[in-house]
């Protein structure tokens, strides 16, 4: 685990929230199957330099597909998901991994966060 995991793996989970809400072909993965979002996360500055505009990119294109659908109580996508759980749910994923964040000190040193 590392923050440019978390950070590639936020990126993806914004495009996997757009192909919950839409009814086309699903967007490819970013980085690959499985873990590679966290697996491709080695620290170099082109790598960390593409997480960002990754994750910058695809919160923009989520925000702007959300912005359509301006009744919370609206249904889309194949499962029929409500805008407003498709928000709560994003805002519950970004508070779980800031949360993890916190644990990363902790493993690495064994420096307990307060």
């Amino acid at each position: 685990m590392s923050l440019l995991g978390l950070l590639r793996h936020l990126a993806e989970v914004e495009r996997d929230w757009r192909n919950w809400i839409t009814s086309g072909d699903p967007l490819p993965k970013i980085y690959g199957e499985g873990d590679a979002d966290f697996d491709g996360a080695v620290a170099e500055q082109m790598v960390v330099d593409s997480a960002y505009a990754d994750l910058d990119h695809e919160q923009a294109a989520t925000d702007a597909t959300l912005a359509e659908h301006p009744d919370l109580g609206e249904r889309l996508g194949r499962n029929g998901i409500a805008v407003r759980e498709l928000l709560v749910h994003r805002v519950e994923e970004y508070a779980r991994h800031c949360g993890h964040a916190d644990f990363l000190p902790e493993c690495i040193g064994g420096r307990v966060c307060q």
